[in-house]
């Protein structure tokens, strides 16, 4: 499989890096502390998440502003500026309908957004996640020290040459890891973000609360966490679950925070998930649609099929149960992408590969 890479732009400006790579419906992953679009696909720590995830759907995954590909010179760390980043890659791709998977801080991301968009989110997978931040747990006066010295130790510690403050948080992500995973791992955080975007980041993460924005949620919901997880406690998780009506916990034996293909937990963890939101077979392109335009997504090639009858975009609005606004984000997006610069191209390309609509 290949990665297409792509940027957008959220509510205050900032560029956003995000990645398709499969085929099927779509599948949202939000943005967790540290990511790097290329480096996560050409490494042994993430690539089994990628290839198994985007086995039966599209997978979307972005990088978080302040990392990655995202831009970097940013002050605004937040939760609302990560839900709006999160906003801003689904608009772009124009996705209606779609389950959600948040990692670790990612999941208190999601729970936000799914309390936002409600009629957007299908389901909503939670991995090593938590609903309180750091502070909001109760900590000693021991444990308040020992946060703080993480924070510190990122700031003056992952700029240096040697790895020691960076192995820190290797340590904690991935301690059943090789060294080869932990060496990558050691230079994600060197490349991803620089020392002082990584400190703040950590801090604004340490000050997340979404227990009440958890009792909102309404979206059939499953919940997953290592028993020994080293990242995020086991109890987080459990409180999150216990905290969204209905959800579903499923204790997995690890401890790892990102998980590794090579344990159980690996396998229990992609048994459940698929089972939970199934292939989305309703969802999926026409059988020919690859073959035409495999750049587009379903819904792009949907609006596609109506443009090339001549409809307008308030009747593509209306059959799609979409607004205007929306329709026109998706035609500019099949402009940009198909590399045509008028409606009127558009459809001649689209006839002539014969993607029109049967009438009535």
């Amino acid at each position: 499989m290949n990665q297409q890479i792509r940027f957008c732009r959220s509510a205050d400006g900032t560029r956003i890096a995000y990645a398709t790579v499969g085929s099927g419906p779509p599948l949202v992953k939000a943005a967790n502390y540290l990511t790097h679009l290329e480096h996560d696909w050409n490494g042994p720590v993430w690539r089994p998440w990628l290839d198994a995830l985007a086995q039966q759907h599209t997978l979307v995954r972005y990088d978080e502003r302040g990392c990655g590909l995202s831009d970097w010179d940013v002050t605004e760390y937040s939760l609302d500026a990560w839900v709006q980043d999160l906003e801003a890659v689904v608009d772009a791709l124009g996705l209606e309908r779609f389950p959600l998977l948040g990692i670790s801080q990612g999941a208190s991301v999601s729970v936000a957004y799914a309390v936002r968009h409600p009629h957007r989110v299908s389901h909503l997978i939670l991995y090593g996640g938590y609903a309180r931040g750091r502070f909001h747990r109760d900590l000693s006066e021991e444990e308040m020290m020992q946060a703080e010295i993480m924070i510190n130790a990122i700031r003056i510690g992952w700029g240096q040459e040697n790895p020691a403050f960076r192995q820190l948080f290797t340590t904690m992500q991935i301690p059943q890891g090789t060294e080869v995973q932990k060496e990558w791992l050691n230079e994600l955080a060197r490349i991803s973000a620089t020392p002082e975007n990584a400190a703040t980041m950590e801090r604004a993460f340490y000050h997340i609360d979404v227990v009440d924005l958890a009792r909102q949620v309404t979206t059939p919901t499953l919940v997953l966490h290592g028993r020994a997880d080293a990242g995020v406690p086991f109890e987080e998780g459990r409180l999150l679950a216990a905290l969204i009506p209905g959800a579903r916990f499923v204790p997995l034996d690890s401890p790892n925070h990102i998980l590794l293909e090579v344990e159980p937990a690996w396998a229990r963890f992609l048994a459940e998930v698929h089972a939970f939101i199934g292939p989305g077979q309703e969802d999926r392109p026409a059988p020919n649609a690859p073959r035409l335009f495999p750049e587009l997504t379903p819904r792009e090639l949907e609006v596609l099929k109506w443009v090339a009858q001549g409809v307008s975009n308030e009747t593509i609005a209306e059959e799609l149960m979409l607004t205007p606004k929306t329709v026109r984000n998706h035609i500019s997006n099949i402009y940009s992408k198909l590399a045509v610069n008028s409606r009127a191209q558009a459809i001649v390309l689209a006839r002539e590969a014969g993607l029109v609509r049967e009438s009535g």
